[in-house]
């Protein structure tokens, strides 16, 4: 399926970031798949779409600093000449109590998780409101909404992501550009690997299916950038 739209993907490596990138290449979207410390992961998605003779471009950034963001952004617009499509997917968590968190905690946190999101969005507006189109997407999560025990900075980047999403909605509508956030539930990724089977059962015990979604059968983002 042919699609001129071009696409970036933060955090787009591993986990939920890896399908979406995956589901929109397989769409002929162009993606940008944006990763930091996972260059083998990466390189794996781009060589496992080229077996299927589908073309994904990966691009390294820290995207926790402005001026990383402001590569990536400048990288896809001199490369594609415009950003039709922002998936803001990149996040990290630590299990913690409140009184074990450090200021170094705070701002790791944070500043992947949140202040990315803003830097990125910051960044494709500009493009997407001179093009009048675009659609933007952040993961947030579900414990942005009800908050979670232990996970507190976590909890509050993901509240931020979605004040971010509404405001910026507004904001950039009548542009023509579509903000939203989707708040998935625990997710069978890496980003949980520290749960206990016990922690595992305690969640399942509240969720009505009594299971977690699989990682591969999560994406549904296609749907939302049309």
């Amino acid at each position: 399926m042919e699609n001129n739209n071009v696409a970036i993907v933060t955090g787009a490596s591993r986990g939920i970031g890896r399908e979406i990138a995956k589901s929109l290449a397989k769409r002929g979207i162009i993606v940008v798949a944006n990763y930091n410390k996972s260059e083998k992961e990466a390189l794996k998605l781009q060589e496992e779409l080229k077996k299927e003779e589908i073309a994904i471009d990966i691009f390294k950034a820290d995207i926790s600093k402005k001026e990383e963001c402001e590569k990536l952004i400048k990288y896809t617009e001199n490369k594609y000449k415009k950003i039709d499509i922002l998936i803001n997917n990149a996040g990290i968590d630590k299990y913690q109590l409140i009184d074990e968190v450090k200021e170094e905690d705070w701002n790791e946190i944070i500043n992947t998780n949140l202040y990315s999101a803003f830097c990125m969005c910051q960044g494709a507006v500009k493009n997407m409101i001179h093009n009048k189109k675009g659609c933007i997407i952040n993961i947030s999560s579900i414990w942005g909404i009800v908050g979670a025990s232990q996970e507190i900075l976590y909890s509050i980047s993901k509240a931020g992501m979605d004040g971010l999403t509404k405001a910026l909605a507004k904001e950039v509508g009548p542009s023509n550009i579509r903000v939203n956030s989707i708040a998935p539930g625990i997710i069978n990724t890496e980003i949980n690997n520290n749960l206990s089977n016990q922690e595992i059962d305690q969640i399942k015990e509240e969720i009505p299916l009594n299971k977690i979604r699989e990682n591969t059968r999560y994406c549904k983002m296609c749907k939302l950038v049309n």
